[in-house]
């Protein structure tokens, strides 16, 4: 886990998140021992509120790992709804999978194998909320298609934008990230101009963006 916040604000809102029991607890454990990444305390916790108030049906999230944050979605979404998630990692999937098994949800949670520059162009289907959480220097490509398959009113959560603060600030660039940090920060100034799209970009976890889209009818 990483945040780009002091980390004396970090701990306190981590400290002050309700902590997760059962299976979600579990994951977040075998996470930690094998330095799997997962979503931080704080930006799950916005990422319940976001569900809370949008209601979505159909979910799309891009980057699935061991299935945690498509496992706390499905805990927090009400009524009838569906989440399609995507990963190309075999060994990821196949612990995804068994997780997915393991919870009231598996006949409610589809996984799209293989990398998704090659899976996300034959999604035909439309999409209330989109969470991207896979290749950060991939997210501009990842864009285009989701631009495509939000309806009008849908969320686009976007994590990690802000790569342990070297977006924001050149003295923090590793010379070997300066490729994905630049690509995110043109991913970042893109999203926060596109016409019909209202977007924020908040300084919590690593960097989460929100990209909204206006229902123009």
């Amino acid at each position: 886990m990483s945040s780009v916040n002091e980390d004396y604000i970090t701990n306190y809102i981590r400290d002050i998140v309700p902590e997760k029991s059962g299976q979600l607890k579990l994951m977040e454990e075998y996470a930690h021992e094998n330095n799997v990444p997962i979503i931080e305390p704080e930006v799950g916790q916005l990422i319940t509120v976001l569900l809370k108030l949008h209601r979505p049906v159909d979910i799309l999230e891009v980057g699935t790992a061991i299935g945690y944050s498509a496992l706390l979605m499905a805990q927090t979404l009400k009524g009838d709804w569906n989440i399609t998630t995507m990963e190309r990692n075999p060994e990821m999937i196949e612990m995804a999978l068994e997780n997915f098994q393991a919870s009231p949800y598996s006949d409610r949670i589809k996984i799209i194998e293989g990398d998704a520059r090659e899976t996300f162009p034959h999604l035909t289907k439309k999409y209330d909320f989109i969470f991207l959480d896979a290749a950060k220097g991939q997210y501009m490509e990842f864009l285009h298609y989701a631009m495509d398959l939000l309806k009008p009113g849908g969320l686009i959560v976007s994590d990690n934008v802000l790569y342990k603060g070297m977006v924001a600030s050149d003295q923090l660039v590793v010379r070997r990230k300066r490729t994905i940090v630049n690509r995110l920060r043109e991913f970042l100034e893109h999203i926060n101009k596109m016409e019909g799209y209202t977007s924020s970009v908040l300084p919590l976890g690593d960097g989460v963006a929100l990209t909204f889209k206006e229902d123009l009818i």
